[in-house]
């Protein structure tokens, strides 16, 4: 049984010869390159599927809960609704997946936008979602569902769909023997990963092929080197059949959190809010309390999408990738709610993805005086997203500039032509926005700047200095024009709400205002995983 992957290995090494190779350090490891599409894909979409989705109570730690914790809420649970003598081990015929369609769900997820999908293949809980021999009669192949998962779902993605499959694998068991028999050891001894962990991590690799290996459960060991980790990552950088293209993240051992890692995700929700060093992804759910399905979910527990665009237009923004986790039911559902969560996010995103897929941070990732405007950038363009529709359409930009004679600005969602804006020195840059009604995009809005400059380049922008109220007016073909606000007209007289928007439709014509709109506030309580 060992030949197949033994010839697979000693192929791909001769063929892998001539190359950089990476020793089994983290100082060797980290200086291996990250592949472009993971930067470029920016949103992709989690999956916690398994035998706890089953009881559908509490999260995913449910058998952790219950039986480790004797948590009072799981143990109720289960006196309640279940017979005596009653094991975690006998919800697992019940984990059916009937009604699981790989081909609907990779149509749902290219109808999200995502550009990648990683799948929870085994969490804590041992269970595998393909035909492991590492888990003998604890697999979805010979219980349940009686099929490969896995494979069923990484085809369907790849061939209906340009997106890219990846596998999501835990390293530690809550129950197994051998895991256990470490942890009582203080881990003096590794039985465990080698008998079961790394072993079915080449089972993945040479079975499935997946463009991402997202780790977990390092946390519950010392480090790196119990796990092996360094080793493993080596010979996959180097001599695994998806070196060119797999990314991993950061979570091998207690010494790589946060430091180590194709991309970091420090903690679950990770958001700092900041531009970062190191490629990073915000992990986080849709179900503000659970990874998993959740029978007693309610409305009020689902993440509206001004939090979702929220969360995806700060991350990128800062450099990060968002993967959106959404929990399917235990026959194999994808629930409405969530469903509508995802149709939503590729709305959204298929009118303002270009400020999002393949973009770079830019200059500054907020701006300076309108809060919920945050900055990206791809291809010469500069991209403002704007979380909170303002008062009269009326925004400003303290942190962009646009060059005098060829600064341009427009909507997306908007066919109504180049935005109407205004700058002076020192002072915000003046925009005003079409009727709300007239747009077609919702939840966050997307100006696309074309010439734009960072603040404190006047020179480059080409601003007038011959007098402290000249400004600048452009609007239709976008070309900008000097104005001495004749008829004494300045911005100082100018204190009111009507006052200011009476000033955009005397001198600019810009028409009707629209009403503000307000996003409401995100709740940030983030569930464990």
């Amino acid at each position: 049984m060992l030949r197949v992957p033994l010839l697979l290995a000693v192929t791909w090494a001769l063929l892998g010869r001539g190359r950089a190779r990476y020793e089994p350090t983290w100082e060797s490891l980290d200086t291996r390159p990250i592949p472009a599409w993971y930067d470029e894909a920016k949103f992709g979409i989690f999956l916690h599927w398994g035998v706890y989705s089953v009881p559908s109570f509490g999260d995913a730690w449910f058998w952790q809960q219950w039986r480790g914790d004797k948590d009072k809420a799981h143990v109720e649970f289960m006196r309640r609704n279940y017979r005596p003598g009653f094991t975690y081990a006998d919800f697992a015929p019940q984990f059916t997946a009937e009604f699981f369609e790989p081909d609907r769900w990779a149509d749902l997820f290219a109808a999200a936008g995502a550009r990648y999908v990683v799948l929870t293949t085994k969490h804590h809980e041992g269970f595998t979602l393909w035909p492991s021999k590492y888990a003998w009669s604890w697999n979805a192949v010979d219980t349940g569902p009686k099929r490969d998962l896995v494979g069923d779902l990484g085809r369907a993605v790849r061939n209906r769909t340009n997106i890219r499959f990846g596998v999501y694998h835990s390293l530690f068991e809550f129950f197994n023997p051998h895991w256990l028999a470490d942890k009582a050891s203080n881990f003096t001894q590794n039985t465990f990963p080698a008998a079961k962990t790394i072993p079915e991590l080449y089972e993945l690799v040479y079975g499935y092929e997946p463009d991402v290996i997202w780790s977990d459960g390092s946390s519950q060991a010392p480090s790196s080197d119990y796990w092996g980790s360094k080793q493993f990552l080596a010979w996959l950088y180097n001599d695994s059949p998806i070196r060119d293209r797999v990314v991993t993240n950061d979570r091998w051992g207690t010494d790589c959190g946060c430091k180590h890692g194709d991309f970091i995700t420090c903690h679950d929700h990770y958001n700092p809010g900041v531009l970062q060093k190191h490629k990073w992804e915000n992990c986080m759910t849709v179900d503000r309390y659970s990874w998993g399905y959740r029978r007693d979910i309610s409305l009020a527990s689902i993440r509206s999408m001004e939090e979702l665009t929220r969360e995806l237009a700060e991350t990128v923004s800062c450099g990060g990738n968002l993967l959106l986790n959404v929990g399917p039911t235990h026959d194999g559902r994808i629930v409405p709610i969530f469903e509508e969560r995802l149709r939503q996010m590729g709305q959204w995103l298929n009118i303002s993805g270009e400020a999002i897929y393949a973009s770079r941070p830019w200059v500054h990732q907020n701006d300076s005086v309108t809060p919920g405007v945050w900055y990206t950038q791809r291809e010469g363009r500069v991209y403002a997203i704007v979380l909170d529709w303002p008062p009269a359409g009326r925004l400003r930009l303290g942190s962009l500039r646009l060059r005098q004679a060829s600064g341009r600005l427009t909507l997306l969602g908007f066919d109504g032509g180049p935005l109407q804006w205004r700058q002076r020195p020192g002072a915000p840059l003046l925009v005003q926005l079409p009727p709300l009604e007239k747009v077609s995009a919702r939840w966050a809005w997307v100006v696309r700047a074309e010439n734009a400059v960072a603040p404190g380049d006047d020179d480059a922008a080409g601003v007038d200095r011959s007098g402290e109220d000249a400004v600048q007016l452009a609007g239709g073909d976008g070309a900008g024009k000097t104005s001495e606000f004749l008829n004494e007209i300045t911005l100082r007289k100018f204190s009111s709400y009507r006052q200011t928007a009476a000033f955009w439709q005397n001198t600019v014509a810009v028409g009707d205002s629209s009403a503000g709109k307000k996003a409401p506030s995100s709740n940030d309580a983030k569930p464990g995983d």
